[in-house]
């Protein structure tokens, strides 16, 4: 065999090989998105006022999912479960039940975070609840702005994801 035929011959075996491997199921372009990642900050106007960002990574459903906060080094600081049962925050070996998330986000931020809504805006679905409203004009730029005027205190949520 020549140099040259010894070399095409393993290159052709390998490129009908790589053909004859099945392709994962392309996702249903109709189905509605249950993961994003990303970065979050909240700002919460309160006496006194908080600050509070971080990477998240956000999977689930509004009635069952799971959110993990991570550090700018990729530990997880906090994550939060939730089933139509309850919700559970996880920070290192310490975990909290609550009724569910609205509980927990009560606690924790002092202020209640309307998950439900927050799906809906990752899919870029308006919705609206009295005091929340959502800037969609850049989601398929993957960011999300979302404000509470009413009740105080002012509530802000910027997200980058994707």
């Amino acid at each position: 065999m020549r140099p040259v035929r010894r070399l095409l011959l393993p290159l052709c075996a390998l490129v009908l090989i790589g053909c004859a491997v099945p392709q994962p199921p392309m996702r249903d372009a109709s189905a509605p998105n249950d993961r994003w990642t990303g970065r979050l900050a909240l700002q919460i106007d309160g006496d006194p006022p908080q600050h509070f960002s971080a990477g998240f990574e956000l999977s689930g459903q509004p009635t069952q999912g799971e959110l993990r906060l991570i550090s700018p080094l990729g530990q997880v600081v906090a994550s939060a479960r939730w089933t139509p049962e309850a919700a559970w925050l996880q920070r290192g070996t310490d975990q909290q039940r609550y009724t569910d998330m609205n509980e927990l986000t009560a606690t924790v931020t002092g202020t209640a975070l309307p998950l439900e809504l927050l799906f809906r805006w990752l899919r870029g679905e308006t919705a609206e609840i009295e005091g929340w409203q959502a800037d969609l004009s850049r989601h398929t730029e993957g960011r999300l702005l979302a404000r509470r005027t009413q009740p105080l205190p002012a509530v802000q949520l910027r997200m980058v994801f994707h």
